[in-house]
């Protein structure tokens, strides 16, 4: 089986497009756009395998050739749409992942294909999510520019994928990689090393040790910690220990995004789950975007912040 980095772009905005050009018109739009989609991956030494009414699927042979196309890709659509009005812009959310692919037919498939496909429903408009097979092949002195995001939780998929945004804004904050450790990086520790997470919503503020883990997060008096607001679900969200790492899981109707300290970085998660590797926040039902967000901030704490939390409950 040849080993091939997968490639699926699909369309965000059809909706409002549809409406507001009716059916035929908006019909044209999409086909043009991801007509050009596939041509310039095929200029790249791609091969479309097929087109999914918004969405295209390609596959290449070279892995840095599929990473430079979708960067190439996003660049010129960016220019494209800054003139385009907000309610006819289509923009892209794109999924890559390097792995075996088994072809039939004219068509492919293999884990590649499916995580390349739930890459891009994770990835938001204009981002580019990856997985660390797509990283890992790329040379030491590579220019690509990309953020670890950390292990996800991706549906059919036993264990945890450790995911990258490749970053392809000419303006973003350089972060250049060399070859990225594996998901062995994540040292699995025992659960006794951990002292806990603290979380802070207004002027509410709790820590919660590691024995009191797994916590929930819900807008009903039963959650562990309680964010009244309506967007909020019952029981929204967990956070538990898992192979050592500390774990978001997403319960929720509406969805959770995550941001990580020192970082624009920006996870979303809609029943899926990701490993906290840094101190940040956690909005709860609607984006950071959304200004009333209902936001949750969190610490991870080692075993002096600890003991300094104990020190001060005991003297109240």
């Amino acid at each position: 089986m040849p080993e091939l980095t997968i490639a699926f772009v699909d369309l965000t905005g059809s909706t409002s497009v549809f409406e507001t050009l009716g059916n035929d018109r908006a019909t044209k739009a999409v086909t043009k756009l991801t007509q050009w989609i596939g041509a310039r991956g095929q200029a790249n030494g791609g091969t479309v395998v097929k087109m999914l009414g918004d969405g295209v699927l390609m596959a290449f042979a070279d892995n840095r050739a599929a990473v430079d196309s979708m960067v190439q890709i996003q660049q010129e659509h960016g220019k494209r749409v800054q003139q385009w009005p907000a309610h006819l812009k289509l923009l892209m959310q794109i999924g890559l992942a390097r792995g075996p692919v088994v072809w039939v037919d004219g068509d492919c498939f293999g884990d590649a294909v499916n995580l390349a496909s739930r890459l891009s429903d994770l990835a938001g408009p204009e981002q580019i999510f990856a997985s660390d097979t797509v990283i890992q092949k790329l040379e030491p002195r590579s220019l690509v520019r990309s953020r670890n995001l950390g292990a996800m939780r991706i549906k059919g998929k036993v264990d945890p994928c450790e995911v990258f945004r490749i970053e392809w804004q000419a303006d973003m904050q350089s972060e250049f990689l060399t070859v990225p450790a594996d998901l062995h990086a994540l040292a699995p520790k025992d659960d006794s090393d951990f002292a806990g997470i603290e979380l802070a919503w207004l002027d509410a503020t709790r820590a919660f040790g590691s024995s009191e883990l797994p916590l929930r997060i819900g807008r009903v008096p039963e959650a562990s910690f309680v964010v009244s607001d309506p967007r909020v679900s019952r029981m929204h969200a967990t956070i538990g220990l898992r192979s050592g790492n500390y774990v978001l899981e997403d319960v929720s109707s509406y969805g959770t995004w995550v941001r990580f300290g020192g970082s624009d970085s920006v996870v979303q998660l809609r029943r899926q789950d990701c490993v906290l590797h840094s101190d940040g926040e956690i909005s709860l039902g609607a984006p950071f975007s959304d200004f009333s967000a209902p936001t949750v901030s969190y610490k991870l704490m080692d075993g002096s912040m600890a003991l300094a939390r104990n020190a001060a409950a005991s003297a109240r």
